[in-house]
C-alpha cells in the first residue's frame, strides 16, 4: 500500500513531467530564435572537392561569416591566401594542413575533431581531407576571397 507520502511524491513527479511536456510542445518565437536542422542546411558542391553551406552572412560582401566546409575524403587545395583572419573549427574527421607556397601534399600535419585554427590573413596554407570526409566551421569577415600563391 502506498502512505501520504508516496502518493505525494507520485503526483509531483508526474505534475513535472507534465510541465517539462507542455514547455517542450509550445512553439518558439521565430522572433527569438531560428533553428537550422542538419536536413535544411543548403550544402553547395565547390570545384575543389569540397562543399559548402553559408550559415550567416554573404561571403561576397562585408561582414561577418559562418560557413560549414565539408572536405571530401582524398581532396585538398593548393596553397592561396585569403584577405582577412579567419577562425575555424575542426568539427569531425581530420583536417589536413600545410603552409607556404611550394605545394606538398606528402607534408600536410593532421589537426583532429575538437581543434580550434587561426588562418592569417594574406599568409598562405593549403588544405584539405585525407582518408576521410571532414566538416569544418569556418567564421570571418567578409569579403572571403582566395587568391592563388604565386608559384616558385
Amino acid at each position: 500500500m502506498f502512505n501520504i507520502q508516496g502518493i505525494a511524491r507520485i503526483a509531483f513527479a508526474l505534475g513535472l513531467a507534465s510541465c517539462f511536456a507542455q514547455a517542450s510542445a509550445e512553439e518558439l518565437d521565430p522572433k527569438a530564435i531560428n533553428i537550422k536542422l542538419p536536413e535544411h542546411i543548403n550544402w553547395v558542391a565547390n570545384p575543389s572537392g569540397s562543399e559548402s553551406a553559408v550559415l550567416v552572412g554573404d561571403l561576397s560582401k562585408p561582414g561577418l561569416y559562418v560557413v560549414l566546409n565539408k572536405w571530401k575524403a582524398h581532396h585538398n587545395s593548393k596553397p592561396h591566401s585569403h584577405p582577412n583572419d579567419r577562425f575555424i573549427t575542426v568539427i569531425s574527421g581530420t583536417w589536413w594542413v600545410g603552409t607556404g607556397s611550394d605545394y606538398k601534399p606528402d607534408e600536410l600535419k593532421p589537426v583532429p575533431a575538437g581543434s580550434f585554427v587561426t588562418h592569417y590573413g594574406n599568409e598562405v596554407h593549403y588544405d584539405g581531407a585525407k582518408d576521410g570526409d571532414t566538416i569544418l566551421q569556418i567564421v570571418g569577415i567578409g569579403p572571403a576571397t582566395s587568391t592563388p600563391a604565386a608559384k616558385k
